[in-house]
């Protein structure tokens, strides 16, 4: 058994970490590409017959969560430390080091304002805050894909209207208006573009285009790479775009086309499929109707809007839910709206156990979750009461099985025995946490009697 109270503790007090849990899991000759010197552990069984994953040991029960887990598994790993205080004191070093991991790998969002020491004996703000739009820069991220119910979601990255760049960040004393450059990189909008057809053709999904070329000038150009993506392929559009936003900005988006590989559309023209163009605005209620009529359909969107429609999917769900016990009330029934929403087909929960894969432009996919409230559940732990009276319940790492799950099945897409495996602890995990939820220690100590590690 891991002291998992030991490390929260080491956590919260700012103490070593590094040497911690270095002292949990052996060196590893495994670098990063390009970063010999980069602090990698390994751990779990190493048979040879599963390839390994790479962990990105970040804060709070993103950090406790993930050593619980793969201690209860033994599955062979990496880990890479990426919490608050590395990152700060490393100045954001260890993003790159987990975004150039020659694996498949699996990211927790980090704390984002969080305070770090700031080696002079006072506080300090983290570097860098969440860092994960300099971790995706780093890797080569270019887009993530979100499924969830019917709905999937590729969401090119980091498409953002506003930079990271501070030399040019300012408030205009004036007016109050805040000012930066636009930052939506086209050669990633031109992979996302190219993973969302190649989706739609092999899925035989619907395809929906979320961009607003109609007033934004940059999704002017998004839209004009899409439109050029679909010229000499197979796919039949339906509503589309009134002007080809490809004839309107055809100048500016040949500058991208010109540093894409020459081969980079090679084989597209037996692709084929469907396509809806819209504005970004349409697809919040065409999303809904969809998620209602149980349409399986896949989303393109750029950051900004990807994110609003991807929060929608997780949140839809609840008020659904709650207006059709409502109707039901209305009409003189009462009924468990979760067991009809079960009967009636419907898949999607609360959308905390949404997955999310980011897609790289070289290198393997990075799994990645976000962690929402961790910090004061964590601090909750700490003081001994992590129900407040009974008022919360303790955490719940279910998730963190089920994301390691995803990651080792997509490393070993074709290792049946894995697949049992897996599908075997998360039973016997829904068998512990049936029911009145245990506390984490609790729950941790459960599961480490129920499951066998792998390879043992």
């Amino acid at each position: 058994m891991i002291d998992l109270m030991s490390i929260a503790k080491t956590e919260a007090a700012g103490g070593d970490l590094t040497g911690l849990l270095g002292g949990l899991f052996e060196p590893t000759n495994v670098r990063p590409t390009g970063f010999p010197d980069a602090i990698v552990w390994q751990g779990g069984n190493f048979d040879g017959t599963v390839n390994p994953v790479a962990h990105s040991l970040t804060d709070a029960f993103a950090l406790l969560g993930t050593v619980a887990a793969i201690d209860v598994l033994g599955l062979p790993f990496y880990a890479v430390p990426m919490w608050s205080q590395i990152r700060h004191d490393l100045k954001l070093e260890p993003l790159t080091w987990f975004g150039n991991m020659p694996c498949i790998s699996i990211k927790w969002s980090t704390a984002g304002d969080a305070y770090v020491n700031d080696g002079k004996g006072g506080k300090v703000v983290v570097m860098g805050k969440s860092g994960n739009a300099p971790l995706r820069t780093q890797a080569g991220v270019y887009c993530n894909v979100r499924p969830y119910g019917p709905i999937t979601a590729v969401r090119c990255m980091p498409c953002l209207p506003y930079s990271q760049d501070k030399a040019v960040f300012r408030v205009d004393a004036r007016t109050g208006l805040v000012h930066s450059e636009m930052n939506t990189p086209g050669v990633q909008m031109a992979y996302a573009n190219r993973l969302f057809l190649k989706m739609v053709h092999e899925t035989g999904k619907l395809g929906r285009v979320a961009t607003k070329p109609t007033q934004a000038q940059e999704d002017g150009i998004n839209a004009g790479l899409h439109s050029w993506l679909l010229q000499g392929t197979k796919f039949e559009v339906g509503r589309r775009y009134a002007v080809d936003p490809y004839d309107e900005f055809k100048t500016e988006i040949d500058k991208i086309i010109a540093l894409l590989p020459s081969d980079f559309k090679d084989g597209m023209e037996n692709w084929g499929g469907r396509i809806e163009q819209h504005i970004a605005d349409t697809n919040y209620g065409l999303l809904i109707w969809d998620l209602i009529e149980q349409r399986d359909c896949i989303i393109l969107a750029t950051d900004l809007d990807g994110d609003r429609l991807t929060d929608l999917m997780a949140d839809i769900s609840d008020p659904l839910r709650a207006f059709g016990g409502k109707v039901a009330k209305f009409l003189g029934k009462e009924v468990n709206m979760n067991d009809i929403w079960t009967e009636m087909g419907y898949t999607t929960g609360n959308g905390r156990d949404m997955t999310s894969v980011m897609h790289r432009m070289t290198g393997p996919a990075i799994h990645e979750q976000t962690l929402g409230s961790a910090d004061a559940m964590l601090l909750r732990l700490l003081d001994g009461d992590e129900s407040m009276g009974g008022t919360k319940q303790p955490y719940d790492p279910r998730i963190h099985f089920v994301l390691i799950r995803d990651a080792y099945l997509d490393a070993n897409p074709d290792n049946a025995a894995l697949r049992d495996w897996l599908d075997g602890a998360i039973a016997a995990f829904d068998e512990i946490y049936s029911g009145q939820r245990p506390g984490f220690l609790e729950g941790y100590k459960a599961l480490k009697e129920a499951i066998t590690p792998w390879g043992k």
